[in-house]
This record gives structure tokens, C-alpha cells and sequence, in this order.
């Protein structure tokens, strides 16, 4: 049954998919040749993490996915833990306590693993509360749900990964039939507090749980120039990837000759920024075709939610899509100068091992619900 049930895996999905990483494996040796003495590093470690992801989603699609249901409490448990954990013994890389390396092994981001660990456990506390979301007092155990690991993400502090959290959780309750007129309130509402905290922060200098160079990212995207030190501070990010997709034009500058990348005035451009070397390299085209593959990957990932045996595998899919969907709008938004800076990579395309991982098991868990879908004919 299991074999005859592997035929009927959403092609444009898989095919979506393929493309991305096969473009990405492109893009990345052209965005990384010039970085250390191996034109080819990254590239063979990137290769490397994806062979052990697909590994791993091989073994997940085989594995029934509903068999998880039960035992969400000990995955949220888990992903607490793992949080505290990097909180007390954490690494800090680029102003951020959020990695940990075990002796010769590579350090890892275990807060990209408990993205899924979260979105598998929040499906199935929805599943039980899916007929108690129609005011706030309702919703409130499910934000304090997500809002608990959101909080000790802000700790490290990760906001580009607390903010993952909230489009997940909000998605989610959404598709699991939250009242959408309450759940408007409360994001119109949430952007308003924001917006004052943030007023009070610069008007009167108080405290917020941000590094200082992490709040001014957040702002100096409305005016790179404006970050006191004439773009050469905290707005020399956006404005070399600004210079760098505005110099592609429509068909791009030719992979391996784009200036800013390869003379490495664009920072991070293998990982944060490699939206932008697609817009320098490949040109206006080029950006638009990785749009258009995100987007059948992302479209085809929820039709297979529609089609799920069980509301479970339709929250788990919509939670992955929701993570995928504000990981691509962040990155390229902050990539073109709409979104600030908050270092979320673009899926399979940045490089990236927890990354990678991460999202390969999340493919493994759409595919294994695909593949138990209730819409299969024999």
C-alpha cells in the first residue's frame, strides 16, 4: 500500500522543489567563490547538509506522521528545554546566543529545529481547541502556547525567529477557524503597542529587549543613509544590496561577474543577502523566476493541506507553509529595502546546515501527509 501510495507524491511540489535546490546550488557557488581560498566550500558542505536532509525526509515520508499527535506535549517539552538550554550554554555568533558546537562536530542552531518541533505540537493543541477560538479569552491559551518559547527567543535575542513564530502561530489558529475579526483586532492591535514601545524607545530612551545595533536595523531600512555614519554603519547592508539588485537590470550582470558580490562590498551575500546576488547576477528575471517557484512550492504545499486525512496534517502543512511563506517575504523584502534586517535566510537557497536540515525535514512531514492524503484514487 505504502509503495502505490509514493506514486501518487504531488509532483509540482517535488518539482518546485528540485528546482529551488538545484538553483540554489548554483547561485551559492557563484555567491561563494570568492570567499577564502576554496571556491567550492561552501558549495560541498551545503551539498553535504542536503544529503543528510533528504536522507532524513526519506525517512520521515515513510514514516505516518498522525503517530505524532500524541505525543506533542513531550515535542513542546523538548523544544523549552532546548531553549533554555541555549540560553545558558549557548555560543554567541553576530551579537546572537543562539548556537551550540560540541567538540569537533559544526556548530548548529537549535532554534531552527524547534520551529518544527513547535508547529508539530501547536497542531495538535489546536486539534483539541479548534471548536474554542471564537474571542481572546478562548485564544489566549494558544498564544501563552507559543508565546512562552517566543519569549525565550527574545532572550537570546533572535527577533527574526520570534517573528517566525508569530506569523506561524497566527496562520495556524487562523486555518483552524479563529475568529478572523478577533484575530485582525489583535495584530492591529500588536503592530499599535509595537509602534509605541518603539516611539518611547527613541523619544525617550526606554528599555527594550534588543541589542542597539539590533534597533537600529529595525528602522534605518526607512532611511539606510540616516544610521549616523552616512550608510557605513547599520545601513551599509541595505544599501549595498540596494546598488546590487538595481545594478542587474533585466537580464543581470552574468553569474560570477556581479561587482558587489564578488569584490565583497555586499556582507553576507552567501547567506542573509543571496536574494540580492540573484538580482546583480541573474537581473530582474531571474529574481521573478525564484518568486515563481517559491511560490508553486508554497501553493502546492497547501493544496496538500486541503487534501489531508485529518486536521492534523492540515495544521502541520499550514504551519510549514506559513514558516516557508515569512521566510521568503523577510529575506527578500529586507533584500530590496522594504523589511529590516533580521538575518532569517531565504529556504534552501542561503547557505546554511541547521537551515537545510530543518527544512528538509519539514518536506519530509508535508510529503509523508501528501502521501496519506485522503484525495488518492487507486
Amino acid at each position: 500500500m505504502q509503495i502505490k501510495r509514493i506514486k501518487f507524491l504531488d509532483k509540482g511540489f517535488i518539482f518546485s522543489l528540485s528546482l529551488i535546490l538545484a538553483f540554489g546550488m548554483i547561485i551559492l557557488y557563484s555567491a561563494s567563490s570568492g570567499i577564502g581560498s576554496d571556491p567550492v566550500y561552501y558549495v560541498k558542505k551545503q551539498i553535504l547538509w542536503l544529503i543528510v536532509g533528504l536522507a532524513i525526509a526519506v525517512m520521515i515520508v515513510r514514516f505516518d506522521y498522525s503517530q505524532l499527535e500524541g505525543y506533542w506535549k513531550y515535542l513542546y517539552g523538548i523544544s523549552i528545554v532546548t531553549l533554555i538550554i541555549v540560553l545558558i550554554f549557548g555560543q554567541e555568533v553576530r551579537g546572537t546566543t543562539g548556537w551550540i558546537g560540541i567538540g569537533p562536530f559544526p556548530k548548529m542552531q537549535p532554534a531552527e529545529f524547534t520551529k518544527i518541533l513547535l508547529i508539530l505540537a501547536f497542531a495538535a493543541y489546536l486539534n483539541k481547541r479548534k471548536d474554542y477560538l471564537n474571542n481572546f479569552k478562548e485564544m489566549l491559551p494558544c498564544f501563552i502556547f507559543m508565546g512562552i518559547p517566543c519569549a525565550l527567543i527574545m532572550m537570546q535575542p533572535d527577533l527574526g525567529t520570534a517573528l517566525v513564530y508569530i506569523a506561524v502561530t497566527f496562520a495556524m489558529m487562523f486555518i483552524a477557524g479563529a475568529n478572523p475579526r478577533t484575530l485582525g483586532k489583535i495584530i492591529f492591535i500588536t503592530v499599535l503597542f509595537i509602534t509605541l514601545i518603539l516611539f518611547m524607545h527613541f523619544k525617550f530612551d526606554t528599555w527594550l529587549p534588543l541589542d542597539d545595533y539590533q534597533i537600529d536595523r529595525l528602522v534605518v531600512f526607512i532611511d539606510p543613509y540616516n544610521d549616523g555614519q552616512g550608510g557605513r554603519g547599520a545601513g551599509w547592508n541595505t544599501i549595498q544590496s540596494l546598488v546590487a539588485i538595481g545594478s542587474g537590470g533585466l537580464t543581470g550582470k552574468g553569474l560570477f561577474n556581479g561587482s558587489q558580490v564578488q569584490l565583497n562590498f555586499l556582507p553576507e551575500h552567501h547567506t542573509d543577502f543571496i536574494y540580492a546576488v540573484i538580482g546583480e547576477e541573474l537581473g530582474f528575471i531571474g529574481a521573478v523566476l525564484v518568486i515563481l517557484f517559491y511560490g508553486i512550492l508554497l501553493v502546492r504545499a497547501v493544496v496538500i493541506s486541503f487534501n489531508a486525512n485529518d486536521l492534523y496534517g492540515s495544521y502541520l502543512v499550514i504551519g510549514i507553509s506559513a514558516m516557508w511563506m515569512f521566510h521568503i517575504f523577510e529575506n527578500i523584502g529586507m533584500s530590496i529595502g522594504i523589511m529590516p534586517i533580521t538575518g532569517i535566510p531565504l529556504p534552501f537557497l542561503s547557505y546554511g546546515g541547521s537551515a537545510m536540515l530543518t527544512n528538509m525535514l519539514a518536506v519530509g512531514l508535508i510529503l509523508s501527509v501528501n502521501m496519506r492524503g485522503k484525495k488518492l484514487v487507486f
